[in-house]
């Protein structure tokens, strides 16, 4: 495909980080937006961390965000092990054209000569000494004087003086390729066009725009996007905070919402209107307008997102998306026990009450359960006064004789009891709420009831009553 290539090179080496996944849809907006091609890259050379299932849950997290290897605009994934040949192909040509050298001073000769000369980092110090390779000799970069600008679309133009910028190692004393060289030949290789990545590789980026330039090529277009933080403003750490997207994803979270969310983080859709769908983002997404700062990743707003697509699905669409949690191994009731009828009846109800998927079965457990679970401190709450007592043995003996078993006549029952016995609706309904749910807070009171039945509500009535006294 034609247009801009942008490329998304994670490494296999843990669960898929959710900075990388705002990264990767950044690029992925782009690259469908502006006609171009989306490149999946597996930076897979650290062979002590790589593992095959990290790879594979970096496929499946990019395709749950809808980033998919069958859509035109996708292209991959490449594997960089693939390319160890080219990498040091292009090291060589560096040190024919002299613009590179070997060295064979070791790390404790660097920080011996740095002691004895009162300096810092690697002075340069074989550069003149004509060392060709063998055993423990690294290939070093000559940097050259002066500065090196690297205009980059999020930060406009950032000035490295090169007299800072150590000779920077291209072969290992193995013979191995350095990774800022690998991805350099890579990029190359793969005719990428726009470098869209985390800020924490700009300062990376003068020693990589050298090298694109030695090696006779134009340097792509750089764009470094802020960072996200936790609540107290550090970078979120795989150590610290919740990081990985198959927990958020395996917590009920839906694709679409999480998608929505990481898009806002440093960038503001047009509008003002932060809810939207793909195709508006995608098409109004441009890097010149992300922020400098760093984006706070703001669980509690994610859960509200989250909760705003969960209130917009019909039901049979909820019933559909929460069913891996309503039949899990440890869902809060038994499957055979679930009604798929009862569940859709309840869904517009149960949907604003849940900020996960994960939520639902333990909302309208107790409506599968042959007994529910009990909270004996809110049922000694709810019934702890004489008048709480006196409405919910009024409403118990009416329902014994009520006609019409639906939603309105069962509300007015407990609306009469309540004037009777001077309380508001809220303490009046609560004792029957505990009764028939176990616990002070649930879904609506008197459509469960509807949907529970005559005999089972008032069974469970009389079971709770006889703990009364």
């Amino acid at each position: 495909m034609s247009g801009p290539r942008y490329r998304f090179a994670p490494s296999p080496t843990g669960f898929f980080h959710v900075g990388g996944a705002r990264t990767a849809l950044w690029n992925w907006a782009l690259a469908q937006s502006q006609g171009g091609t989306f490149v999946l890259r597996i930076e897979d050379t650290d062979e002590a961390r790589n593992r095959p299932e990290w790879t594979q849950g970096i496929i499946d997290a990019l395709a749950w965000l809808g980033i998919n290897r069958d859509d035109p605009h996708f292209e991959g994934p490449y594997f960089q092990s693939e390319y160890a040949q080219q990498h040091i192909d292009a090291a060589l040509r560096l040190f024919e054209q002299g613009d590179a050298y070997y060295c064979d001073m070791t790390s404790a000769d660097v920080e011996a000569r740095n002691k004895a000369e009162g300096n810092q980092g690697y002075q340069g110090w074989s550069r003149d000494r004509g060392l060709g390779p063998g055993p423990g000799h690294v290939l070093r970069f000559r940097v050259p004087q002066g500065s090196t600008v690297v205009h980059d679309l999020v930060r406009g133009e950032v000035v490295f003086d090169n007299a800072i910028i150590e000779d920077f190692v291209l072969l290992r004393g193995n013979g191995s390729p350095m990774f800022l060289l690998a991805n350099v030949v890579d990029d190359m290789t793969m005719g990428i066009s726009h470098v869209v990545r985390a800020e924490e590789h700009l300062p990376n980026t003068p020693k990589q725009q050298m090298m694109w330039t030695a090696l006779g090529h134009e340097p792509p277009v750089w764009a470094h996007v802020p960072v996200l933080v936790n609540e107290a403003r550090k970078k979120l750490s795989k150590r610290r905070d919740k990081v990985a997207l198959e927990m958020y994803r395996d917590e009920g979270y839906l694709a679409p919402a999480m998608i929505n969310y990481l898009m806002t983080l440093g960038w503001a859709p047009k509008g003002g209107e932060e809810i939207q769908p793909w195709d508006r983002m995608q098409a109004d997404f441009r890097l010149e307008d992300v922020n400098h700062s760093s984006a706070f990743f703001d669980l509690k707003k994610l859960a509200a997102f989250n909760g705003e697509y969960i209130r917009a699905m019909s039901p049979e669409q909820f019933l559909e998306a929460c069913r891996p949690w309503l039949f899990a191994a440890d869902a809060p009731f038994p499957a055979d026990r679930f009604d798929e009828q009862v569940f859709l009846a309840l869904a517009p109800v149960v949907q604003p009450r849940c900020a996960t998927l994960a939520d639902a079965a333990g909302v309208i457990d107790f409506m599968f359960l042959a007994e529910p679970v009990f909270d004996a401190d809110a049922w000694a709450k709810a019934t702890g006064t004489p008048e709480s007592v006196a409405v919910f043995r009024s409403v118990l003996a009416a329902y014994e004789s009520l006609a019409d078993w639906s939603v309105e006549p069962l509300k007015a029952v407990v609306d009469a009891a309540a004037e009777a016995h001077g309380l508001k609706a809220g303490k009046a309904q609560a004792p029957v709420r505990v009764a028939i749910t176990g616990r002070s807070v649930g879904p609506p009171l008197f459509e469960a009831l509807a949907l529970l039945g005559r005999d089972e509500t008032l069974r469970r009535m009389r079971t709770a009553e006889a703990t009364l006294g």
